[in-house]
């Protein structure tokens, strides 16, 4: 599983996965239509014809999100996934668009596929004969469904596809992504707090289910935001430096038959080092951190040996010096790592880790460089 989510396949090259969230959607999705149809028809068919809506509708939303995979990739934009959960769908994009044009196509490309999928499930809704009721009523439910999934898309609150279409035209206006980009993610926190504010008005309104499903949508686009915002910094931060920047350069040495305890008393609490390269000779076996320590009963330090405890070094992932720190940012963060060892011609000449690469970002932000 990565980053609570299961993979289920590809599309055009394009891994999907499903988040956990997705499977409490579904079922809530499914619940709520069987109540929905078993009011005409028996149970046994309300569930099957249930399903089957449910499963139509998540791959609607897959195909919109599909459609604006494919135009990122046809502009030369690498996708690395897309993810189901439980507002619906999002597309990996492994970076930002080179230009608004670009931007704009891939926006607008999920709306307009919801939208024509809409119109797509209502002609057919139209043009089956009246005794195929069931068909009737799934393909009543799927037209409204996307209709309204492509409209609330549109909506101008970054990151909704909405939101991007904005930001490519303030984009266009201004000539500064940062600057459209702040624009846009404020504008979705100002739809996020009239959505939290409707939210709880229909909740004293009554309609409290409705009202609770608003304001949560609302709390999460208005995070969402604020996020899209703080990521495009990082990003741009990061953009055109390499590991060695921020590398920690030099890592001891200390022998594998050391034992725990004295690792933490010889290296660690006298260094200061939270990661130490560990050696056969002239060898290089592993590493060891202080969160591998960390993981061993404080009772069993004397008799287990560094060997024991530190991760072999042909499982772990390394970098060069040379690498982007961008990428290795990305890395990190996806495969949920904390550190990686620095590796040039066959040594380990550092570490990078999420502090460094924090403390890169907050002296340039601080300096404004």
């Amino acid at each position: 599983m990565k980053n609570g989510s299961i993979p289920i396949g590809k599309v055009f090259g394009i891994p999907l996965r499903l988040h956990f969230s997705w499977f409490f959607i579904f079922a809530i999705v499914i619940w709520a239509l069987t109540a929905s149809y078993s009011e005409e028809w028996g149970m046994a068919i309300s569930i099957i014809t249930a399903t089957i809506t449910s499963l139509l509708f998540f791959s609607s939303v897959t195909l919109h999100e599909l459609m604006h995979s494919i135009v990122a990739k046809k502009s030369g934009i690498p996708v690395d996934s897309i993810t189901l959960f439980l507002f619906g769908g999002v597309s990996r994009i492994t970076r930002e668009p080179s230009n608004p044009k670009m931007e704009l196509k891939i926006a607008l490309a999920g709306p307009l596929t919801s939208l024509l999928l809409g119109v797509a499930f209502w002609l057919i809704r139209y043009i089956v004969p009246a005794s195929w009721e069931h068909i009737i009523v799934v393909t009543f439910w799927l037209g409204l469904i996307n209709l309204s999934l492509g409209v609330f898309n549109m909506l101008p609150g970054f990151p909704l596809d909405g939101g991007r279409v904005l930001r490519a035209i303030l984009w266009w206006r201004t000539n500064n992504l940062k600057k459209a980009t702040r624009w846009a993610s404020r504008a979705g926190q100002g739809l996020s707090f009239l959505m939290i504010a409707g939210g709880v008005w229909l909740v004293f309104a009554g309609f409290w289910e409705n009202g609770l499903w608003l304001a949560f949508i609302g709390w999460f686009l208005g995070n969402a935001a604020a996020g899209s915002y703080r990521q495009l910094t990082l990003q741009q931060t990061l953009q055109g430096h390499k590991v060695s920047e921020a590398m920690t350069k030099g890592c001891l040495a200390v022998p594998q038959q050391l034992t725990l305890e004295k690792l933490v008393s010889e290296y660690i609490l006298l260094y200061g080092n939270q990661c130490f390269t560990v050696k056969d000779g002239d060898s290089i076996k592993g590493v060891i951190t202080v969160e591998d320590v960390k993981k061993i009963k404080r009772e069993l330090w004397a008799e287990k040996r560094v060997e024991e405890a530190m991760t072999p070094l042909d499982k772990m992932r390394k970098v060069r010096p040379d690498d982007a720190l961008i990428g290795v940012f990305d890395m990190m963060i996806q495969q949920n790592i904390n550190e990686l060892p620095v590796v040039e011609g066959g040594n380990i000449v550092g570490m990078i880790r999420r502090e460094n690469l924090l403390s890169f970002i907050n002296l340039r932000d601080k300096m404004g460089v």
